[in-house]
């Protein structure tokens, strides 16, 4: 997970809505008839230009990223396509990105149509490529075949070297035009291309790329596509520059086994299967879709499925996962009443029941995916689901009937699952207690706002009745409310969900937000659109942070991945010159005020906040809460399974691989109340 900044009220702008090639653009301001002169036709890579975030989905660090992600796609399908085995990205010091494959190259020949070089014609027209039914292609991901266009339209500059049949070719472009022709400029004996292009500053808020994001996503693609190699260097760190390899020739096997490297593992090793489908189109030409899955259990009471289509992560799942979950479900329930795991009388399993401890990838390729929305999170080709229940019937079912051992583990844990929900559930109903969650009133100590649109509406979640106090009096009642938590906060990642749901510091959390837990969560009936955590600036306030981050992630996901999660950002030094106040958020912060005022180095009266209730309401409602003076930080989940493996290795059972996290950081530590 991320955490990006946002100032005023709270919100970014993303850049959307845009024309494709040579499409009109409607443009008009308040007042304006509508009329001959809104009518603005772009051509080429101007719309691109114009309006980046409908490519690219935004501007900001995310949509940086991107950039590399389509140029590197294009390789990964060079190497699906049996023409690749290694892909290189280097970022080099002045932040421009290579990357670089071994595949058969970008055609160099003349486009008859367009009387132009192949090679331009695929950086500088949109939807043209070899993946449109042309056969080059059996399978490819990125942005509809808009991959190295919008990275060229959005480029300050962009420049490739095409080895092929012997010739080394190279032309440049400039935010998105051509600068040169197509010239040979040497012989070679490799084949490939290299791609080297500098993102446009004019474009995107920031020009850094992340390297953690970088290798995240290029570990994964490894993992997707076992026998490929990815090589990931950044020389921009002084000294040796950054270097990783990855390559893993158990392909999602070693995902799973990755992704379980914090947690204890019911079998040593995951169970994996694979098929493919055929199916016959409409003009006699057959399509095939391959399926890998592979899953294994742990001890712990997390769910954790992560789904691709054609190495593109369906984080909101669709046909595949869909026929995974329904097969899964039958298969354990037979096996379990063949073999008297289930009595006569007894329910059958549930989904919630055979998936709980269940780590698992489903990955899908096929020629023509079906992706519902722009942002292709969601799998629609409806023959996939029967695809999946075929191939996940018949090859887990084998496996569950050669490996008895394995299967007795598997079935206990479904069974202590389902016992474990069925006693939570009876409890409640014979102790008929109201507890929070079986209640409709609010808990007591909720301040709540009078704005009933959940909209408008923002809760802050208080560390402590005293900063609380503060946060109530110095709060805009209309669309601000205020929830105290007070004691030691439940680390969810060490429990199983039942103690979860009747804890009674998580209790209150769940009611003011409205929107259910677990299963149940419902993002539509959230009260509050924005759930702002405001702790203090300490080493506790960081825990209290991390467990409140821990549980929404686990029990609350979507609450995350859609962006309704924010950290609130309380002053570090309040600075009084001159009967002027000042207040810095981080030491950086507070040299720059030196800086800008003059004062040198100079003893100033300042104060160091350890804790939200040390500011009076005033203070408060000025430097943390006020939407026109404050900074927030949205929490963003750019990657799940990343952001799964940290929260596991902070807040899990496993001591090792916390202990090696706080060696290896605590170097980076600051200002620690000790």
């Amino acid at each position: 997970m991320s955490m990006n900044e946002y100032g005023a009220d709270g919100e970014k702008e993303n850049v959307g809505g845009a024309a494709a090639d040579g499409q009109a653009l409607v443009q008009s301001l308040p007042g304006e008839a509508y009329g001959d002169a809104q009518i603005q036709v772009l051509e080429g890579l101007e719309a691109v230009r114009k309006r980046p975030g409908m490519y690219i989905g935004s501007t900001s660090v995310r949509g940086l990223h991107h950039l590399v992600y389509e140029i590197v796609d294009n390789s990964i399908d060079e190497a699906l396509a049996g023409r690749c085995d290694t892909v290189s990205i280097l970022i080099q010091k002045d932040g421009s990105v290579v990357v670089e494959d071994n595949g058969s190259g970008i055609p160099v020949g003349m486009n008859e149509k367009l009387g132009i070089p192949t090679v331009e014609v695929v950086h500088t027209i949109l939807h043209a490529g070899g993946k449109f039914g042309s056969g080059a292609y059996t399978v490819s991901g990125g942005l509809h075949g808009v991959g190295a266009s919008v990275v060229n339209a959005l480029s300050e500059y962009l420049f490739v070297n095409i080895h092929r049949e012997g010739k080394i070719y190279y032309q440049r472009y400039e935010r998105g035009k051509p600068v040169t022709g197509l010239e040979v400029v040497g012989d070679t004996d490799r084949h490939g291309t290299v791609t080297t292009f500098m993102p446009d500053s004019e474009i995107f808020e920031s020009t850094d790329f992340d390297i953690d994001v970088l290798s995240t996503r290029h570990r994964e693609m490894a993992f997707l596509n076992r026998g490929i190699t990815i090589e990931l260097t950044d020389e921009r760190p002084e000294g040796e520059p950054y270097h990783k390899k990855f390559y893993y020739e158990g392909g999602i096997s070693s995902f799973v086994k990755y992704l379980n490297k914090n947690k204890e593992e019911l079998h040593p090793d995951p169970i994996y299967f694979e098929g493919a489908r055929d199916s016959v189109n409409l003009d006699g030409t057959r399509e095939t879709t391959t399926i890998e899955i592979a899953l294994q259990y742990n001890t712990s009471d997390t769910e954790n499925i992560f789904s691709y289509a054609n190495n593109i992560a369906t984080t909101e799942g669709g046909t595949h996962l869909t026929g995974f979950k329904s097969a899964i479900t039958k298969v354990l329930n037979d096996y379990a009443r063949k073999y008297n795991f289930l009595r006569e009388n007894d329910k059958n399993l549930s989904g919630d029941d055979v998936r709980e401890g269940l780590t698992a990838v489903i990955s899908v390729k096929l020629f023509a995916p079906q992706f519902e929305g722009q942002t292709k999170t969601k799998l629609g080709n409806s023959d996939v689901r029967g695809y999946v229940e075929q191939i996940v019937n018949e090859k887990l079912n084998d496996f569950l009937e050669e490996n008895p051992a394995v299967a007795r583990e598997i079935l206990d844990k479904c069974l202590l699952a389902s016992r474990a929900r069925e006693a939570a559930r009876k409890a409640r109903e014979l102790t008929k207690r109201k507890s929070a969650l079986e209640t409709t009133h609010l808990p007591g100590k909720l301040a709540d706002c009078t704005e009933r649109d959940a909209s408008l509406c923002e809760i802050f979640i208080v560390e402590g009745d005293s900063a609380g106090g503060s946060a109530k009096q110095g709060r805009d009642r209309k669309y601000q409310a205020i929830l105290p938590l007070w004691g030691k906060m439940l680390n969810v990642e060490k429990v199983r969900f039942d103690k979860v749901i009747d804890n009674e510091k998580l209790a209150p959390v769940v009611i003011a937000l409205g929107a259910g837990i677990g299963t149940d969560f419902d993002v539509s009936r959230l009260r509050y659109h924005k759930v702002i955590i405001m702790a203090d600036a300490d080493v506790d306030g960081s825990h209290i942070r991390t467990l409140l981050l821990t549980f929404f992630f686990r029990y609350m996901k979507p609450l995350v991945q859609e962006g309704y999660v924010y950290i609130a950002q309380p002053p570090l030094y309040q600075v009084k010159r001159n009967r002027e106040e000042y207040y810095a958020y981080t030491d950086e912060g507070l040299a720059r005020l030196r800086e800008e005022h003059g004062w040198g180095k100079e003893e100033l009266a300042m104060q160091r906040y350890k804790g939200l209730g040390e500011m009076s309401s005033e203070q408060l409602w000025e430097t943390t809460m006020n939407p026109d003076s404050r900074v927030i930080l949205r929490v963003q989940m750019e990657d799940a399974f990343a952001a799964d493996e940290t929260f596991n290795m902070l807040m899990g059972e496993k001591v090792e691989p916390r202990r090696n996290f706080i060696q290896t950081n605590a170097k980076y530590a600051e200002n620690l109340d000790i």
